[in-house]
This record gives structure tokens, sequence and C-alpha cells, in this order.
């Protein structure tokens, strides 16, 4: 698992004073910042470098975030596939989860335009972070 803390802007609240539900794609995405790494260290932006790519994307919000309390963004591994593998977030704020999410990332060459096999050393380093979410 990998932890990222983040400390809620003014900007990102709505008219009713809680988090906007816009702001968890950005926030998620921060977390996935480590596995990235795994494949790319430099996050080098390339396409000769960066071999994923975003598949899909889905939030669930079972609880509200406020400002200004800090969230803690919990990011897992939950399926490695041949080619591609899923992803697991979930947002905490005082003890409580409030938000979940999951995202699909496919291994990718830009070049040829098509998905290719995960490597096994990257399936390896993946797989030191699989979690099986409860319900």
């Amino acid at each position: 698992m990998f932890t990222t803390t983040v400390s809620p802007r003014f900007g990102d609240t709505d008219g009713l004073g809680h988090i906007n539900n816009t702001v968890l794609a950005i926030w998620f995405e921060l977390g996935r910042n480590p596995l990235f790494r795994i494949f790319n260290p430099n996050l080098d932006l390339s396409r000769d470098h960066w071999p994923l790519i975003m598949a899909h994307t889905e939030y669930d919000f079972v609880g509200e975030l406020f400002l200004p309390y800090e969230v803690e963004i919990r990011t897992f591994i939950i399926r490695i596939g041949t080619k591609s593998f899923t992803i697991y977030h979930e947002a905490w704020q005082q003890g409580r989860r409030c938000v979940t999410g999951k995202a699909v990332v496919v291994h990718y060459d830009f070049i040829k335009k098509q998905s290719t096999p995960l490597p096994e050393d990257k399936k390896t380093l993946l797989a030191e972070h699989l979690f099986i979410p409860e319900g």
C-alpha cells in the first residue's frame, strides 16, 4: 500500500462546503504516482518512455470530505492481468473512509498504438501491493 496525504485547499470546496467530487480524480492520480514509478522512475512522459494508458476509472462517494482536514489517499493493487492492472484507492479523513475508487491501467506502446504484455518483473513489483478490499 502507498499513502499520500493531501491538504485540501479552499478552491477544492463546493457550494455546500464539501470537497468537490471532481477533486478526487486529481487526488487519486497523485496516489498512483508511486505505482507509475515502477514503470518509469523519472516519470518521463515522452512517448518513447511512458508505457501506461488509463482505460477506466470509477468512484464511490461513501462519506463527506471537508476543509480544512487532511485527507489520506491509500493506494493498492487489486488485480494484475496479462496486459493491465487495476488500482484501488481509498480517501480517508478523520478516521473515516469517505471515497473509494478504481482505475484500470493498460501497458501500452504509444508508437505502435497497441497494448503490450506487462513485463514479469513489473508484475512482481505490483504484486507487493496486492490487496483485497472489503465489500
